[in-house]
């Protein structure tokens, strides 16, 4: 244990910082595609800017991979937040097309509710490396649970520019505000954590702990993990966002309010996962409320009414996200120790690129017909997905769940 004398301390930071990130996804996923559509851009502008930001976070993963070994956990996740608050000040200020698109390759931004940036994989060394087996799916389910219920928050507060008229204020510059206050929001994630000690890498070198015994079964996790990626990519919350706004004339406002409310059922839903994996397993938990969130996904686009869409995506929301807690127990869970922090980069990347050519794929199937082709693909994607997996790894059981093998 790296921190034996106070782990819940690190664990406390990392669940604030997440929830600090999280605010500020929650309504950055909402308002980049009306920003870039109030510039002037197209939809398939709007698609590779969402891809490029994927693209940029693999990329920064890479880098962690090869270097955090070198540093201090602690230099990386500060090193990060200084990112962030670049971002956040680079889209506030700038508004043409090619120097936004670079700060997306470079920053942090992300088009989903969910976490896709570099932080991930660091917080989630971190986190495995100071809880035992029998709080790791809790504590995993406490992060996303953290993650899930503030960026609902956040996609609440994407309303706050359609009030700027109120105050004198364009959308333009309201919606410019909010990327000032992405930028604080990362100057106080980097406040917070400069109070993780030092020696938290002093034990876990990540990545540079090589992977022996457990080489196979992560890099075939790597790679089944990047066919869901793929499918989530075409359905990010910017792109979902884009295509309700097309199709239904979703306002901002409702639109908002709608993911504030998919985002609570996401929020229970991971509370839930882990009494459903204490029951049935790890794996059987991702898989199997996984496969009928999917199926939601192929139905919404011949739904006749938004309000059919409206329930499908209550219902895909309640189940889609089990699988993250247990997801990221279970991969911490299977392999040694010491090759944990190698396991998470190693796991991350891959999943960050497939999804970087999802949204630039999705903008151009929505500039071309309204009906929701990247839905449809995403949840076929993700029905293979759960197949290969529950397939390939039904065998492979978790140290508390051991027990059972008898």
């Amino acid at each position: 244990m790296i921190e034996a004398t106070n782990p819940s301390a690190s664990v406390n930071r990392i669940l604030i910082t997440k929830g600090l990130r999280a605010f500020g996804d929650g309504y950055v996923s909402l308002l980049l595609p009306l920003y870039l559509i109030e510039l002037g851009m197209s939809p398939f502008q709007v698609g590779l800017v969402a891809t490029t930001t994927l693209l940029g976070s693999a990329l920064s993963t890479v880098l962690v991979g090869l270097h955090a070994y070198r540093y201090h956990y602690r230099t990386m996740l500060l090193a990060a937040s200084a990112m962030m608050f670049g971002t956040g000040l680079g889209f506030a200020t700038i508004t043409d097309f090619w120097p936004l698109l670079l700060i997306a390759l470079v920053g942090t931004l992300n088009p989903s509710s969910g976490d896709a940036s570099v932080f991930l994989p660091l917080e989630h060394a971190l986190l495995s490396s100071v809880i035992d087996d029998k709080r790791r799916t809790r504590v995993f389910a406490h992060y996303s649970l953290v993650g899930s219920l503030v960026a609902a928050f956040g996609s609440l507060a994407a309303a706050l520019p359609s009030m700027a008229g109120s105050v004198g204020l364009t959308t333009l510059a309201a919606i410019k505000g909010m990327f000032l206050l992405y930028a604080l929001l990362a100057a106080v994630a980097a406040w917070v954590y400069r109070g993780l000690p030092r020696a938290l890498s002093a034990e876990v070198r990540a990545p540079a702990a090589p992977l022996t015994r457990s080489r196979t079964r992560v890099y075939t996790l790597a790679a089944l993990f990047s066919l869901d990626a793929f499918g989530g990519g075409l359905v990010v919350q910017s792109i979902l966002a884009l295509w309700l706004f097309q199709s239904y004339a979703l306002s901002i406002t409702a639109a908002g309010t709608l993911f504030f409310w998919t985002g609570v059922l996401t929020s229970i839903s991971y509370l839930v996962a882990v009494r459903i994996a204490a029951r049935w397993g790890l794996l059987n938990t991702m898989v199997f409320t996984h496969l009928p969130s999917s199926l939601c996904l192929i139905a919404i686009p011949f739904m006749p009414a938004l309000s059919y869409v409206i329930v499908l995506l209550f219902i895909r929301s309640a189940l889609s996200q089990m699988d993250v807690p247990t997801r990221s127990s279970y991969v911490m869970a299977i392999v040694q120790p010491g090759e944990r922090p190698a396991t998470a980069s190693i796991t991350a990347v891959p999943r960050s690129l497939a999804a970087a050519v999802s949204p630039v794929l999705s903008g151009y199937l929505l500039g071309v017909s309204a009906f929701g082709w990247p839905l449809l693909i995403a949840g076929s994607a993700k029905i293979v997905y759960d197949m290969l997996l529950f397939g390939m790894f039904r065998k492979i059981r978790p140290p508390e769940e051991a027990p059972r093998d008898g």
